[in-house]
């Protein structure tokens, strides 16, 4: 098809690019269900044609990545969400019918929703899952009938460099395109008067974000992070609890939205987790500087600011226990990959527990009763997720009434994202917005109210036409009573 979009002059090439898939969408209005199965069904062939080639690139991009995890991570959870809204397009697509008060509907009117394409969609993607956060949202975005502008991560450039040739290999680019570019850049998209824009990354960039957005009126779905805590009730199996929160917190190095950014552990339980803990890590990962399955930290910065926290903490009082299961020698290595710090009593004070941490960086603060570790979740802004671990299902159940955040999983961490037919997204600084399944397909379209009004004049039979009299009045009096 098309080759790739080079920018040299960002901001007119963009609008060029903009206009052109706006003129297109209209052209093609209505987008038919064969039209959004074709787009659906050629990126899902990028993505398995390619899926090697895609792996490869992350793994450059990031000094080294785990091979398997990307294919689970990037790969199989992109293809989930094409597969699914391939199989529920046109479902999706019917008109909903809605009800009319009495008598309207029994006298012929009629009331419906129809879910409309928006437009042109705007997707700005990160670096910690380039290809799945790019891909999943783009699902939605097609099976709602629209055109979609990628704007890449530039800390990940040879992924997005691959990812901007097959996308314009696969589709015209008046139906998806990809620019990719540096900050300037990414400022520039993020001004677009686009119909749509979906954004994944920090929160401090995600409101510059929205601030853009708002010049055009853009409506925006934030897809933020910030610190999930887990909680670990007296009740938890916690050696269970222990491997399973290792697991989710060094997928991927920590460099998850995700993660588990902090535990809460009752007092009298601080040593037996941090015991578990690192037995866990011995187990899943008996080696890492070597070992192809533990992932490499993006770069000499985020390593350098990871590290900046250790110290801080340590400074402030904190015991950190560096899990390094084979006693290997970090320090002399070529690349940026770190063991797992557990950073015991860790308070307020310390930056890491000010900031949300993507890393392998573990806080561990103590709690007395459950009210308490619920009040240390409240004081801090909503989270994306929330862990909680035990069988006390009462105690579960009360976390859940008294906390608000954008997703929970209980006993366990991070899984409620792979369901396809439970939303995910923020709530306030963690984000706005979900997408996932017909979910996803509802962020990204207008439901449009339809109303159909029959022969007959309702207005007049109700009473509610001038000149005002009896009936008008009985009518109101009928409607007005408590």
């Amino acid at each position: 098809m098309a080759t790739a979009i080079k920018i040299n002059d960002p901001e007119t090439a963009m609008l060029t690019l903009l206009a052109r898939q706006r003129a297109a969408f209209e052209a093609e209005r209505p987008v038919k269900a064969d039209a959004r199965r074709s787009r659906l069904e050629r990126a899902l062939d990028l993505l398995l044609t390619h899926k090697d080639a895609l792996v490869d690139a992350m793994s450059e991009d990031f000094g080294h990545r785990s091979r398997e995890m990307s294919l689970v991570t990037d790969l199989m959870a992109s293809v989930k969400p094409l597969k699914h809204a391939l199989k529920y397009v046109e479902v999706w697509m019917a008109p909903e019918k809605r009800n009319l008060d009495f008598p309207l509907g029994l006298l012929g009117a009629k009331a419906r929703i129809d879910y409309c394409p928006k437009g042109v969609v705007g997707i700005i993607s990160p670096w910690n899952f380039p290809v799945n956060l790019t891909f999943a949202p783009l699902a939605g975005v097609l099976a709602a009938g629209n055109r979609a502008l990628i704007k890449p991560s530039e800390f990940t450039p040879v992924t997005s460099e691959l990812m901007a040739k097959l996308i314009a290999d696969y589709f015209d680019p008046s139906e998806v395109a990809v620019v990719t570019g540096d900050a300037t850049v990414g400022r520039i998209f993020s001004g677009l008067p686009f119909d749509h824009l979906l954004f994944t990354g920090s929160t401090p960039v995600g409101r510059h974000i929205m601030a853009a957005a708002a010049k055009n009126l853009v409506p925006v779905t934030l897809e933020l992070g910030g610190k999930s805590p887990t909680i670990i009730s007296r009740t938890a199996d916690v050696a269970s609890a222990a491997e399973r929160i290792t697991m989710g917190k060094l997928m991927n190095a920590g460099q998850i939205c995700l993660a588990p950014d902090y535990l809460l552990v009752p007092h009298e339980m601080q040593g037996l987790v941090i015991g578990a803990l690192k037995a866990a890590t011995g187990k899943l990962y008996p080696t890492m500087l070597a070992n192809p399955d533990y992932t490499s930290v993006l770069g000499d910065r985020h390593r350098a600011r990871l590290e900046a926290h250790v110290e801080d903490a340590r400074a402030k009082g904190a015991t950190v226990h560096i899990v390094n299961p084979a006693n290997e020698d970090f320090a002399s290595q070529n690349g940026n990959k770190m063991p797992l710090h557990i950073i015991e009593n860790a308070t307020d004070e310390m930056t890491v527990m000010q900031e949300e941490i993507f890393g392998p960086l573990l806080p561990v603060q103590a709690y007395d009763k459950i009210h308490d570790a619920i009040a240390t979740v409240n004081r801090r802004d909503r989270p994306l997720g929330l862990y909680w671990f035990g069988t006390n299902m009462d105690e579960a159940q009360l976390v859940l009434d008294r906390t608000l955040s954008g997703g929970v999983t209980i006993n366990d961490v991070i899984f409620h994202i792979s369901a396809e037919d439970l939303p995910f997204g923020g709530v306030g600084p963690s984000g706005m917005g979900r997408y996932h399944g017909h979910d996803g397909f509802k962020e990204f379209s207008h439901a449009r109210s339809v109303y159909s009004q029959p022969k007959l004049d309702l207005a007049g039979l109700a009473g509610f036409k001038p000149p005002y009299g009896a009936k008008t009045a009985k009518a109101l009096a009928r409607e007005l009573k408590k």
